[in-house]
């Protein structure tokens, strides 16, 4: 009861603050809002849910003040729908066929192509920094976007608004989301081809970083009984592992195709490649 307490203290808190918001903002959380097919009762929820951390530090903001906390809600909230969807949808399927499912949906990958859909990056508060190295684009900052503006959806209005965005916005694309093979956990079924085929668990390692900070690209190998099955290249190295992965898969005959290392990148950062591709063709 005094954590319920504590909680509703605390959205009363915002909604006191919502003389803060300028009118420009006003107007983009509610061009937003129509977006998202939302209404929101107190707009200084959505955003928080947009307030990356750069741009708290930048302005000397509370660390607070910044949406991790509610992309930490989002997250158990989304967990939530997704399982009750399954639940009620695969009713012959087991748990573990259901976690499966479940991590795919969710994960970064998935949220972040959801969230590039709907703009949110252009409503993100990011740092000058952030901003001009490509944070509106990136996925880790998408995704989490996309949970913290579940979670502040729920705040606002409760479970069944929350259900219908979930809804809206992911669950009725699942059946493609499935589907596609780039949203494949290709290091969980190396994993399991290597423990019930080979007995041994395969290792991961990285043979080079390249590229600035900001646009580092990581190049990974996977190794099983101590010989080399693939390579793989990412942004970061949870998806160079899983190029190097989904190559090893290939190679073995597990998957279909000669298994591509690179890994697919948001529409963002494809557009911001393609011109370097063309003039080097013309150069040469």
């Amino acid at each position: 009861m005094a954590m319920v307490k504590r909680l509703l203290n605390r959205i009363s808190t915002f909604r006191g603050r919502a003389a803060g918001l300028t009118k420009e903002r006003r107007l983009a959380l509610s061009e937003l809002c129509s977006v998202l097919d939302v209404s929101f009762r107190d707009l200084n929820l959505l955003n928080q849910a947009l307030m990356h951390r750069s741009y708290v530090h930048d302005v000397d903001m509370e660390r607070g003040e910044s949406n991790e906390r509610m992309e930490f809600l989002g997250d158990a909230v989304l967990g939530l729908l997704v399982n009750e969807h399954l639940y009620a949808r695969f009713t012959k399927r087991q748990e573990g066929r259901l976690t499966k499912i479940k991590s795919l949906v969710v994960s970064e990958t998935v949220l972040a192509r959801r969230a590039e859909e709907l703009s949110l990056g252009t409503y993100i508060c990011l740092s000058d920094n952030e901003r001009s190295s490509g944070g509106a684009g990136r996925p880790s900052i998408l995704s989490d976007a996309f949970e913290a503006v579940l979670g502040a959806l729920y705040l606002d209005r409760g479970l069944p608004a929350a259900r219908k965005f979930v809804e809206d916005h992911l669950l009725d694309g699942m059946d493609k989301i499935l589907a596609i093979d780039d949203y494949k956990n290709y290091k969980s079924i190396m994993q399991e081809h290597a423990q019930r085929k080979l007995g041994s668990r395969p290792r991961y390692r990285v043979v080079s970083a390249k590229g600035p900070e900001h646009e580092r690209t990581f190049y990974v190998e996977v190794r099983l009984g101590g010989r080399a099955l693939g390579r793989g290249e990412g942004r970061n190295k949870k998806e160079a592992e899983q190029m190097a992965a989904r190559h090893a898969l290939a190679k073995l005959g597990v998957i279909k195709g000669k298994g591509n290392t690179r890994t697919g990148r948001t529409g963002a950062a494809r557009g911001r490649r393609r011109p370097r591709r063309r003039r080097k063709e013309q150069a040469s």
